[in-house]
């Protein structure tokens, strides 16, 4: 019950992000940098440490193929980095090349549905950690839905810089069925921990880069104390409790 409501919170949040008038101000508001800045100190303290505990656990209990990957896990989280990556700077092209041929500054529709596609299992996977993390306390949870819900609101403000009002009337509705999907299918299944693992090892690459790609850009104009003031504020609050 406790992961539904925090499913439907991550949904709602997802879905209304873009009403909030103040996330829109430039230079970048300082709400979105410390909503990073949260995502990030999440990762950093809470995730990796968890990564680093199931590598020393759980390689003896795999078999072959899994204990790779469990041995492995930071390349894992280096290819969650690396999509995303590669599926934002497909979309930047794509708005250059529209820009080029005057057809305004927009994605094209196939980049828009890749781009959509990619981030819909970004968000199942979030709802699906819902109900499998590496730690399942309602602490755990609490920290973890938080984390992710500022983080939404980060990627909900790139999307739509990225895809405009098709992003508003179609994108965010599969985004907020995503989430659920991914709850549903959590509720439904038992997986191995280490497989919990690698997921969360691909999540953690995927925020990692939506953060930075947000904060980094020059024409951003982020605010540098606000995103420290998320990090450190959270990692510290992490480290307490």
């Amino acid at each position: 019950m406790i992961t539904a409501i925090c499913a439907i919170a991550l949904a709602i949040i997802h879905l209304f992000s873009g009403k909030l008038q103040f996330i829109r101000a430039k230079p970048r508001s300082r709400w979105l940098s410390f909503g990073s800045g949260v995502s990030v100190a999440y990762v950093f303290v809470h995730i990796l440490p968890e990564l680093s505990k199931a590598q020393i656990t759980l390689q003896s209990s795999l078999n072959t193929g899994l204990a790779f990957l469990e041995h492995h896990v930071y390349l894992v989280a280096l290819l969650g980095l690396a999509v995303f990556y590669g599926l934002e700077r497909f979309a930047n092209k794509s708005r250059q090349r529209n820009q080029k041929a005057g057809k305004g500054d927009v994605t094209a529709l196939d980049v828009f549905w890749i781009h959509i596609a990619s981030f819909a299992v970004y968000n199942a996977l979030i709802g699906y950690l819902l109900v499998h993390r590496e730690e399942s306390s309602i602490k755990s949870l609490l920290f973890y839905s938080f984390a992710m819900a500022l983080h939404f609101v980060v990627n909900d403000d790139g999307l739509r810089e990225n895809h405009k009002q098709i992003y508003d009337r179609i994108g965010r509705w599969l985004l907020v069925a995503a989430i659920i999907v991914g709850w549903v299918i959590g509720i439904g299944t038992v997986i191995h921990q280490a497989a919990v693992a690698v997921l969360f090892a691909f999540l953690s690459g995927g925020i990692v880069l939506n953060v930075l790609k947000e904060e980094l850009p020059e024409e951003r104009e982020s605010r540098f104390w606000a995103f420290a003031l998320g990090a450190f504020g959270y990692a510290i609050l992490l480290l307490a409790l």
